[in-house]
């Protein structure tokens, strides 16, 4: 076909065997017919270093998190963020349908965190920071937060959400006066960040992809 001439690139005839093309980008066809190249879905797990920016480009020049993944298939895109200075587990896909009900505060997707604080902060302010606080005419208020650590310098918090509004642990910590020393996202669903050191990423596994769309009630793939 591609010696007589039927096959196109763009619009334009092609009859060298030896053309490559990017599917990601280039328009085949065979006469009329369009050629659908089948997508590669990708579920990459990736550990958030502190001051890194989630975005695929910054104009300040900073850090971003798509420096990180050198070799990793593209495009992908983040589900949800972490702010610059948050870190922590961070899922970056193409499949839209499981990214978009990963996001939906429908189907109840527990965020964990491990969030530490400067100060002793006594069981008083650990319940006001519980009972959260209005931020764009909403109450955000974490699911669950629970006692890690209280030293005399720092206390260290487990806190669960299920929304994962913009800042909203940080925006609580400001309306109580809390200041957040470290907030790391240790986990996203039945995703852990155990093994993966800051900056490292890897493809999630099938029985991991299998839990996961299992929690958003798509079924396994």
């Amino acid at each position: 076909m591609v010696l007589a001439g039927r096959v196109t690139v763009n619009g334009q005839p092609v009859r060298d065997l030896t053309v490559r093309i990017d599917p990601e980008r280039d328009r085949v066809r065979v006469g009329a017919r369009v050629v659908q190249v089948p997508r590669r879905v990708v579920y990459i797990l990736f550990h958030k270093p502190v001051n890194v920016i989630t975005t695929s480009f910054d104009p300040e020049g900073r850090r971003t998190v798509f420096d990180f993944l050198r070799g990793a298939p593209h495009p992908l895109f983040p589900v949800g963020r972490l702010d610059r200075m948050s870190e922590g587990l961070l899922l970056l896909t193409n499949d839209g349908p499981l990214a978009h009900r990963l996001a939906h505060p429908r189907y109840h997707v527990r965020r964990v965190y491990r969030l530490r604080v400067a100060g002793a902060i006594d069981d008083a302010r650990i319940r006001r920071f519980q009972g959260g606080v209005r931020i764009e005419g909403r109450t955000a208020r974490p699911e669950e937060v629970t006692l890690i650590h209280r030293g005399k310098r720092t206390t260290t918090l487990e806190v669960v959400l299920q929304e994962g509004r913009n800042r909203e642990i940080r925006r609580i910590c400001e309306a109580q006066e809390l200041n957040v020393e470290r907030l790391l996202r240790i986990r996203l669903g039945p995703l852990s960040l155990r093994g993966l050191a800051a900056g490292e990423w890897r493809h999630l596994t099938e029985t991991e992809l299998d839990r996961l769309r299992l929690s958003v009630r798509l079924g396994t793939a």
